[in-house]
């Protein structure tokens, strides 16, 4: 994809496929973003994690501390653009009344001024883009056309990633519950050749003694099988009660 003035800007979505975790993705695109408006000395991206902002990656040295002190103020251009969607831009730190403390704390470190472009807007994955300066005036030139193309690619690869890290979840936990399954089941057969039961009497064995003892139930079962077979052991085949 080429820029107004003839500059290509990657594709994102490829970027993605191409990085090796969502951090490593994300840590690429802040870089893109610094690239695009060359007058910026850094860059926070911001998404919104269990209704929380948190700072996922940053460029640049003022850019953790300038979000982190939107987050404890529960204010600022970075949230502004997270929760409404929109582009917030900030022309000149020192003539901005917005936001209650957080233009002087800003101005304090260097920054004057500040544009932020929302990501994946009103989503449970909502975040933003966050470009920090430290003249004023400093967006005024930048091709916001370019800028506004990689936020919105990055809205359909962040939607991407989190559907590809839901997945992985999904299979982990598929994974994990076909292994406590299957250790459960070794467990019965153990105590059904040992006591000489049913498998339902033998799973109320495992289960009280996993209440007995507090202890989760795939344990008890692991710890029996793990035991199974021991010559030292004639009274391991029993859950211990």
């Amino acid at each position: 994809m080429d820029t107004s003035d003839g500059r290509h800007i990657p594709d994102v979505t490829a970027l993605l496929l191409t990085t090796q975790s969502l951090e490593g993705f994300l840590t690429a695109l802040a870089e893109m973003a610094v690239g695009l408006a060359p007058e910026s000395d850094g860059c926070g991206i911001t998404l919104e994690r269990q209704r929380r902002p948190v700072t996922v990656t940053s460029v640049g040295d003022t850019a953790p501390r300038l979000d982190e002190k939107q987050y404890a103020l529960d204010n600022g251009p970075c949230l502004e653009a997270l929760r409404t969607g929109e582009e917030v831009a900030v022309a000149d730190m020192l003539a901005e009344r917005r936001w209650g403390a957080y233009p002087a704390y800003a101005a304090a470190l260097g920054t004057h001024s500040s544009q932020s472009l929302p990501i994946a807007p009103h989503t449970h994955t909502a975040g933003a883009l966050n470009l920090y300066a430290p003249q004023p005036h400093a967006f005024a030139d930048a091709d916001m056309t370019a800028l506004r193309s990689l936020a919105s690619q990055a809205t359909g690869a962040i939607a991407l990633a989190q559907r590809t890290a839901d997945a992985q979840e999904l299979a982990a936990d598929l994974q994990a519950a076909l292994q406590s399954r299957t250790v459960i089941d070794q467990a019965i057969g153990v105590l059904m050749a040992q006591q000489r039961c049913g498998p339902g009497s033998a799973f109320e064995l495992l289960r009280a003694a996993s209440q007995h003892r507090n202890v989760k139930l795939r344990d008890v079962c692991a710890e029996l099988v793990a035991r199974y077979g021991d010559p030292d052991h004639d009274q391991a085949l029993r859950p211990r009660v």
